[in-house]
Formats: C-alpha cells, structure tokens, sequence
C-alpha cells in the first residue's frame, strides 16, 4: 500500500463519519504515513510548520474518535500515536527510548481478559495492554562490538 493508498484510507474513515476532508487534515494524513511506527503530536505539528497546534490536535482527535489512530501513553505520560492497521482489537508494544509503536494480537491475553472480566464486579466495556520495551533497533544501538567486550 502506498502512503497516498493509506492516507486516503484515514481520509475514507473521517468523511465515512461525516466530515469533510479538508486539506490541512489531508496535510496531517500524510505526515502521519511518514510517521508510521508512531508519533507525537508534536512531532506532526513540526511537520506542518503552516499548520497551527491547535489544528493539529483537533485533526488526530478526530483521526482518533473515527478510530484510525489509537492515542497510548508512554511510561512518563507523554501521549504518543499510532496508526491502527487491521480494524480488529489489538495491543501494543510502545519503544521507551525511540517511541515505535507496534500493535500485536495474542489469543492469550483474550484468555486472560476474559477470565477477569467474570473476577471483575460489574461490566467490563473494555481495555488496553500496552508493554512498554526496547526495540531490536534501539537494542542494537546499544550493543558492544564483541571486540569491545573483553
């Protein structure tokens, strides 16, 4: 899928609610493509130097409330993004050092949910697992040559 592809899919999901595709959020579309393994909403407004904050907010909250981006929060609280691919539920595993966000499904953890949910008093409407890591990039980063080990 190209970013044109999917940016058109994130625009599909906003003007299936009801709204307009107006070009700034056309602009944020895209800029949020290129930053496909997670972002900051800092880091999409740094993008678009013509487009205020304010209106960067606005724009990944509706990406948001339409379901297209999910909003996580890092271990310090900081509110990182990532497009959601595959419309299904899932989780995420969220980079503490570079931020990479990457969403997983694992039949386990429903298991797990599930038995909470008959533990847990009243109805459970929903959850969120998020496990916080170093990525293999980030790792690699880190790692001494084994020349440098001895």
């Amino acid at each position: 899928m190209t970013i044109d592809q999917a940016s058109s899919t994130l625009l599909d999901s906003i003007r299936d609610l009801g709204y307009r595709v107006t070009g700034t959020r056309r602009q944020v579309a895209l800029a949020m493509e290129r930053r496909s393994e997670g972002f900051s909403a800092e880091e999409i407004s740094s993008d678009l130097p013509q487009v205020g904050r304010a209106t960067v907010y606005r724009a990944l909250k509706l990406f948001q409330n339409a379901g297209v981006i999910c909003k996580l929060a890092l271990p310090n609280g900081a509110p990182r993004y990532a497009i959601a691919t595959g419309g299904r539920h899932h989780h995420h595993s969220v980079c503490v050092r570079c931020g990479t966000v990457t969403e997983f499904r694992d039949s386990t953890v429903e298991r797990v949910v599930r038995t909470l949910s008959t533990e847990i008093e009243g109805e459970m409407v929903g959850h969120r697992i998020e496990f916080f890591v170093t990525c293999p990039a980030c790792l690699s980063a880190v790692a001494l040559p084994k020349s440098q080990i001895n």
